[in-house]
């Protein structure tokens, strides 16, 4: 197993603790813990949520059309491994403050695998249109896995078409 699949199996791990349920089990002082009851699960299922098989969950809730179409992408494709919709607790330490990358995506090529944290999923992604601050974040995640020679990929892209391409 590689580091990049370490690490996303590391944040899943921490993802089981939201939301979990220890029960006892007969008259003994045994427990089972169980996530998200068939009964809880209904009230996160909304229209903003599709199936997804290679998502480290069984569905990628998305916040807009374009990420609904990323995510789309994401499946479709044979290069792409594995990824997640990064929670809000996800954060990238910046001189600026915190940072929220919106996807985690570990793609394979010529047998070669690279982990890539994609930022502002969004349809227009002009620097002008960023808020500086968002925008100067940014700057600092790239230059932070720049500097760690670990081929972690901090991009931006407009959609999985332009992802692709940076590739």
């Amino acid at each position: 197993m590689n580091s990049y699949t370490a690490i996303i199996q590391q944040a899943m791990r921490l993802a089981l603790v939201d939301g979990i349920k220890y029960h006892k089990i007969g008259d003994g002082h045994f427990y089972a813990q169980e996530l998200f009851e068939s009964a809880e699960l209904r009230g996160y299922l909304n229209d903003n949520m599709q199936a997804a098989a290679k998502c480290v969950y069984e569905h990628v809730v998305y916040d807009s059309d374009v990420e609904a179409s990323f995510a789309l992408g994401m499946e479709q494709s044979e290069d792409v491994k594995l990824y997640a919709k990064l929670p809000g607790w996800f954060k990238i330490d910046t001189p600026l403050g915190t940072y929220n990358p919106d996807w985690a995506v570990l793609v394979e090529q010529d047998g070669k695998e690279r982990l890539y944290f994609v930022v502002e999923t969004k349809g227009m992604l002009l620097s002008d249109a960023l808020r500086p601050v968002e925008d100067g974040k940014i700057k600092c995640g790239r230059a932070h896995f720049a500097a760690m020679e670990n081929d972690v990929q901090f991009t931006k892209a407009n959609g999985f078409g332009e992802f692709v391409g940076q590739w």
